[in-house]
């Protein structure tokens, strides 16, 4: 990385650093778990969603608000991102945020497809991608999902959604395969190897995640490897072919030669702790991602932590809040968190 890159990266890498000590504290979620949600709601309105809250305090009330005030609030930080960076930065960053308009598209799609209320949608839309909030809200007013697909037609994810048959699975599948080819070809475009070692550890975690859950569902191999996604650090093509095709005992015992082993070994066995295991494997990715942050310092991984960190942060909120309105048990509430 060159003298003035690094000097780019100092910059960014400050204003990141500022902005991750306004994070939550961890200790903080279990404590959450024991409040009321208008308590809940109270304390993120005085903390770094106080603008959120009291802007859409006009329109929402509850949960509603809490999603609400949740989605724009991240949004807004992710955007505040780009802004602020340049050149290389600003370029891994906006492609990496392009995660959002997958997950917003997948999310109106889903709606169209369940019959969702607009409002519904809308309450799950986070406009912290390319796709502008604006737009989104005209594309979650067509009524069909082959009218969302051609309102697409003009964006970089169309490929994904043109072969469109009436299948979901497979319409998700696409969008996750573009979205991470896209990647890959960022980090080669931009040579930058720290951005790829990230970006291979994630492919690995969700090819991982996409395992353990068509093992349990019983898919077969040639099912099982349409739906992965090639470039992982680890789990090489030839990997991903083998632990496609083995049985599920033989599969856990497969993991043991791979690193991701030891965050998972005493869970691995148990079928029914899916949740626990998916858990496990995003703690492993955001202590990795703030591991190597570390080692790397003026480099684009602390921007990549920070992303991270607070998408978790926004997903332990969301998920304490969801729980106690569906009187979720405060243990399953806690298995959800990742801490």
């Amino acid at each position: 990385m060159g003298t003035s890159n690094t000097v780019k990266y100092a910059y960014i890498v400050a204003r990141v650093r500022a902005m991750k000590g306004k994070l939550i504290p961890k200790d903080m979620f279990p404590k959450f778990i024991n409040m009321e949600i208008p308590e809940i709601t109270r304390f993120i309105g005085e903390s770094e969603y106080k603008k959120d809250v009291d802007e859409l305090g006009k329109k929402y009330k509850g949960t509603d608000l809490f999603e609400h005030a949740l989605n724009q609030n991240l949004a807004l930080t992710y955007r505040k991102l780009m802004e602020v960076s340049q050149d290389e930065a600003n370029y891994l960053i906006t492609e990496y945020l392009r995660y959002w308009d997958i997950w917003n598209i997948k999310t109106i799609i889903r709606g169209k497809f369940s019959g969702a209320s607009e409002e519904d949608i809308l309450e799950d839309i986070v406009s912290a991608g390319q796709l502008r909030y604006r737009d989104l809200n005209d594309i979650i007013k067509i009524q069909t999902v082959e009218g969302v697909i051609a309102a697409l037609a003009k964006t970089p994810y169309y490929p994904a959604l043109v072969g469109y048959k009436g299948v979901l699975a497979e319409i998700e599948n696409n969008l996750d395969k573009l979205y991470y080819s896209g990647l890959v070809t960022a980090g080669i475009t931009s040579k930058d190897k720290y951005f790829s070692k990230f970006l291979k550890t994630e492919i690995d975690l969700k090819n991982l995640k996409i395992l353990f859950r068509m093992k349990r569902a019983g898919m077969e191999r040639e099912e099982i490897q349409k739906l992965l996604i090639p470039g992982g650090i680890e789990l090489k093509e030839s990997d991903l072919t083998r632990l496609s095709s083995l049985s599920f005992p033989e599969f856990v015992r497969a993991l043991e030669e791979y690193s991701y082993w030891e965050a998972i070994r005493d869970i691995s066995n148990d079928l029914n702790s899916l949740t626990n295991i998916e858990t496990r494997l995003d703690k492993y990715g955001i202590l990795y991602a703030t591991r190597i942050s570390y080692y790397y310092p003026l480099s684009i991984l602390p921007v990549l932590d920070y992303i991270v960190s607070k998408k978790i942060e926004v997903d332990n909120l969301r998920m304490i809040v969801r729980g106690k309105e569906t009187k979720l048990s405060e243990d399953t509430i806690k298995a959800h968190l990742v801490m």
